[in-house]
């Protein structure tokens, strides 16, 4: 199961398990689509993957299955 990542690993932003611009690689690394599109350039910089849209979870699964807490950062920036 996805972590859904609070926030992204470069700027910080607040990333919401609903948020549509939420991003992750295959390692699930978790950045906004604005540092995605920007100044990574679709390469995740902990991994060399590209980006994919991190899924929703549906809003009554999280009760039983909730979001990360935990904060990230990018080995890189």
């Amino acid at each position: 199961m996805l972590e859904l990542r609070p926030n992204c690993e470069r700027c910080d932003c607040d990333l919401p398990p609903a948020s549509a611009k939420a991003r992750i690689c295959t390692f699930e690394c978790t950045f906004c689509a604005d540092c995605v599109d920007g100044p990574l350039q679709g390469v995740c910089p902990n991994c060399g993957g590209n980006f994919v849209p991190r899924p929703i979870r549906p809003e009554n699964k999280l009760p039983n299955n909730p979001a990360s807490t935990k904060r990230v950062y990018a080995k890189t920036n």
